[in-house]
């Protein structure tokens, strides 16, 4: 069964066994205080308003009649009052004369409606609760398209996800699945919805809208487990681009017969850039900065604009490194690069956004 829950709900919750929340879709929010701290509130303010009313007894004591003695003590005003707060009414000790009626009437009345709604509020807050998670759901739901799903959140999913943030993708159109619902809840707190459960399973993918997804990452932590979120990330989806990750390149071929549109060996592209570092520091820096969206050189992929159409290459305003040409993609130095057409994709060195200087071209 799915468990609806959005963050910062009660701690029970937070901490069940991983196969009872198997599923569950959470939506970032504010972060509410424990349940125990909210029981402790309330109980401290039902308190105070029973010390209240025992003293408004006490003060006109002699007001009031108690059926078995005709006195009232300390011990009947405290009695009164709590029969009286819980709306209980025995009528053993009743107000006799006209200043304790009126102040039954004008101040214990209202301290008997807060004791009520302080008693109750507790569940009248957890079924407003209740309805508002289920309406942000189904509205989340009705009016997510084209988004983004990354499944796994660990040092690659997340180095992906500032990338795509970097790059202007907003963080509502990103969801997180992974397994461990500490990570979700870390997710949610960043502002992104994240999809508690198993991504192998193609009811946890359903969740997150993966069918209605423009593109999906698929970056957890083994290569078994990447085949098969890959598989079944296809077979719900099969317009969407799918880029997954692997530690080893021998499990590559095997991701990319999965349905994978690009793979990216984790291991082997972190050997060669130490490599490449080892024989050139600098240009181990300028590919690290390349790969690092958002500061200093940015490498893009972009249409090609009307006036470019049958130009050179080398004629753009830009620094051209190859050519998307229906899916083939032609070296900045293939003759056949040029003339540019109008379909083409021009994959392009510029500056970043943020780090534009005076008179560069954004």
């Amino acid at each position: 069964m799915f468990h609806v829950k959005l963050p910062g709900q009660d701690a029970m919750a937070r901490h069940a066994d991983e196969h009872l929340i198997t599923g569950r879709v959470k939506l970032p929010r504010r972060i509410i205080e424990r349940p125990l701290r909210q029981v402790s509130k309330r109980l401290l303010m039902a308190l105070a308003v029973l010390v209240i009313t025992v003293l408004l007894v006490w003060i006109d004591r002699h007001g009031y009649h108690d059926a078995a003695d005709g006195s009232v003590d300390f011990l009947d005003c405290v009695y009164y009052a709590t029969v009286t707060l819980s709306t209980t009414g025995y009528g053993d000790v009743v107000p006799h004369s006209d200043a304790a009626r009126l102040t039954n009437v004008l101040l214990v009345t209202p301290l008997r409606v807060l004791f009520l709604i302080i008693l109750v509020g507790t569940t009248l807050e957890v079924l407003t609760e209740r309805t508002r998670e289920e309406w942000r759901l189904n509205r989340w739901r009705s009016t997510l398209r084209d988004h983004t799903v990354i499944v796994g959140f660990g040092t690659k999913g997340r180095s992906a996800m500032m990338t795509l943030c970097a790059t202007g993708l907003r963080k509502d159109q990103i969801v997180v699945v992974d397994p461990s619902s500490k990570v979700i809840d870390a997710a949610n707190v960043e502002g992104f919805v994240g999809v508690v459960g198993d991504a192998t399973r193609s009811d946890v993918l359903i969740r997150a809208e993966l069918q209605k997804a423009r593109q999906i990452i698929v970056a957890p932590q083994r290569d078994d487990t990447a085949v098969l979120v890959t598989l079944t990330a296809r077979q719900l989806n099969r317009g969407a681009k799918i880029v997954a990750a692997v530690r080893e390149e021998e499990n590559a071929p095997l991701l990319r017969q999965s349905g994978a549109d690009a793979v990216i060996t984790s291991s082997g592209a972190a050997g060669r850039l130490l490599g490449l570092s080892v024989l050139s520091p600098s240009a181990g820096t300028v590919l690290e900065d390349l790969i690092q969206q958002g500061s200093g050189l940015d490498l893009i992929e972009r249409p090609v604009i009307k006036a470019e159409v049958g130009r050179s290459v080398r004629e753009t305003d830009d620094l051209v490194v190859s050519v998307l040409r229906g899916h083939r993609l032609i070296g900045y130095d293939d003759p056949a690069a040029s003339p540019l057409q109008l379909t083409d994709r021009l994959i392009t060195i510029v500056r970043a956004r943020n780090d534009q200087s005076p008179g560069s071209r954004e």
